[in-house]
């Protein structure tokens, strides 16, 4: 492990450093647009054929008092795997210099660990006021001033950039949980994950539809909504992007 970071973190750096930064006049920079289209029809059928008639049968169960027992079921599995990513977040905050949310992350796992019965419930975020404190590699190599580079569009993951692409690398390894667990332990948990985005498939299910399909070019409308979000969040937001200019 002591080899594998730092080596890890060398080659994310190498390979981010050496994506080509420069923005079209448009503020989008996608030099593989051929291949990201391909990669998008994949999702999007993909998304059609399988993700969308799952969630919306969960969503069809549900009672106007709350969600539906599969609904919950969805809800507490999306805890857990929400849990155990929380270390990984730890070690991405303190990377970036920035202690405060560390701190809170680490109270909320430890919280949401025992009080929450392994992270099934979150009683941190309930009760303790300790919501989430977001982060990944990505945003840590936006911090050591990695440029943003070109952007991508992964199978299954969806939308990427070529930095935030690298940092899904690192983050496989990077969280303390990995060395920890056994292989079916780790298993388990990247299915919790799994799970979970399935969830917010299903939360969000209204708004996805509406740009996955029923946009005119639903490449152009996923490729705006993530580049803008993706850098209002990083506080990298420059020019506003014209979707659809030349």
């Amino acid at each position: 492990m002591r080899i594998l970071i730092p080596g890890l973190l060398f080659l994310a750096l190498t390979a981010a450093t050496g994506c080509s930064s420069g923005r079209n006049s448009d503020g989008i920079n996608d030099p593989y647009e051929p291949m990201n289209r391909r990669v998008h029809a994949f999702n999007r059928g993909l998304d059609a054929n399988l993700l969308r008639p799952v969630t919306r049968g969960m969503s069809a169960g549900e009672s106007k008092g709350g969600p539906s027992a599969g609904g919950k079921a969805v809800e507490l599995v999306g805890n857990f795997g929400g849990n155990l990513s929380l270390p990984g977040k730890v070690v991405n905050h303190l990377l970036q210099g920035r202690p405060v949310p560390a701190v809170k992350n680490t109270f909320r796992f430890l919280v949401n660990s025992t009080l929450g019965v392994a992270g099934f419930f979150d009683p941190a975020g309930a009760d303790f006021a300790l919501p989430e404190e977001d982060t990944d590699f990505g945003e840590t190599l936006a911090v050591w001033g990695v440029p943003e580079g070109a952007y991508l569009e992964l199978p299954l993951i969806g939308p990427s950039t070529e930095r935030d692409a690298a940092g899904r690398v690192v983050d496989l390894f990077t969280n303390p949980l990995s060395y920890r667990l056994n292989s079916d332990e780790r298993l388990i948990g990247l299915g919790a994950r799994v799970v979970s985005k399935a969830g917010e498939r299903g939360r969000f299910g209204d708004s996805v539809d509406s740009i996955l399909h029923e946009s005119a070019d639903s490449y152009v409308q996923t490729r705006l909504i993530y580049l803008q979000h993706r850098r209002h969040e990083l506080g990298e937001e420059g020019d506003e992007i014209d979707p659809y200019a030349e």
